[in-house]
């Protein structure tokens, strides 16, 4: 059966009418009003950004949903989950440092900030799934608590997951760092031999310590230290670290989409999700920096399936030409894969397709727009 999904594009024309009035008419269209209940906690999910970064979905966007709560008689707060790597938001207190410089406080967003897994990521329950790989999964105690959620999810590009979206912030965002490590495993990075520059960038980032300049070999990664979290290959500047894709990539899309199932077990029918095409990039928020988008601005989508939202995302992405001078490597004509273009090894439409199979949501879609 197809899903619903609602798309409030960005071109307005219109007096009285902006993107912000859009993000409210889309809450009430998608029908999450009957997500909140009143006097009931609500966690709204979203990406801080890390610092350097600036193409987190906007705290004044995420405003607009946090009134809406406020007017269903909700309590909201704004919640994510520490990193696996190190970085700006390793902890909680760095964490909601970042957040707040970011533009994510009180007087902004009128809501409280809450990092769902604790100070050091050690708040988490596990829950039980059916999957392939895991029959329990680890997930944040502060986002499985509240009966319901509304994720807010910035659509883009990604290294290892070919793009993240719905999917993607459900399953690394609602776990702590012992789930998010749970999901690289199996990822290992290998060195391309005679192409190490030496920098010595990806032994300064790894968080475990499991890379070592060697004098005459260059960067030497330990099998046994690494933790698969794909740090090293993004800092990397030329090229010469990376995965067995052949191997490693699907199995590990199947573990990340396995984990966004248990994000959302007990809570049917009780999750919202916003994806935001705006801003494109080639990469994650998690990195330091925001590269130039890959194609133009498209809109905002509603939908109350991460499966549905995410496979209309990628084809509306597919869509657009692709922009010159991005990174995007090829794929530039509408109807071809861009997230592919960007990240060739990548294949991020499996993380849809296995979460239809395993009963996260249909892939199946009608779009409406508003």
């Amino acid at each position: 059966m197809a899903s619903k999904v609602y798309l409030a594009r960005l071109r307005i024309g219109k007096a009285r009418v902006n993107t912000v009035t859009k993000i409210r008419k889309l809450f009430d269209v998608a029908g999450f009003g009957h997500i909140v209940s009143a006097g009931e906690l609500l966690p709204v999910k979203v990406h801080f950004g890390e610092r350097g970064n600036d193409t987190y979905v906007r705290p004044v966007y995420v405003r607009q949903v946090i009134d809406k709560i406020i007017e269903k008689g909700g309590k909201p707060f704004l919640t994510d989950t520490n990193t696996l790597y190190s970085g700006s938001r390793h902890n909680s207190v760095d964490h909601l440092i970042s957040a707040i410089e970011h533009g994510f406080d009180y007087s902004v967003v009128r809501a409280p900030l809450i990092i769902a897994d604790g100070l050091v990521s050690d708040n988490f329950r596990e829950v039980p799934i059916s999957g392939k790989h895991f029959d329990r999964v680890k997930i944040a105690s502060d986002i499985l608590t509240p009966p319901g959620m509304i994720v807010l999810s910035h659509v883009k590009g990604h290294g290892m997951a070919g793009f993240g979206g719905a999917i993607k912030n459900l399953a690394m965002g609602c776990a702590p760092a012992s789930g998010k490590m749970d999901q690289h495993r199996g990822l290992r990075p290998t060195v391309e031999e005679g192409s190490c520059a030496g920098c010595g960038k990806c032994a300064a980032v790894c968080p475990r310590e499991a890379i070592h300049m060697d004098e005459e070999q260059g960067a030497v990664v330990s099998a046994e230290a690494c933790i698969g979290c794909g740090e090293c290959m993004t800092v990397c500047p030329v090229g010469s670290i990376s995965f067995d894709w052949e191997r490693d990539i699907v199995p590990f899309m199947e573990m990340m989409t396995e984990y966004a199932l248990g994000a959302v077990s007990g809570k049917e029918g009780k999750v919202g999700y916003m994806n935001f095409l705006i801003q494109i990039t080639p990469e994650c928020d998690c990195v330091p920096w925001s590269d130039a988008p890959i194609v133009p601005d498209i809109g905002i989508l509603a939908s109350t399936d991460p499966v549905a939202i995410d496979q209309a995302s990628f084809d509306l992405v597919s869509q657009q030409i692709g922009l010159k001078g991005s990174r995007l490597k090829g794929e530039f004509e509408p109807g071809q894969d861009k997230f592919r273009g960007t990240w060739p090894d990548t294949q991020g439409i499996v993380q849809v397709k296995y979460g239809e199979e395993i009963g996260l949501g249909s892939s199946q879609y009608t779009l409406k727009e508003i």
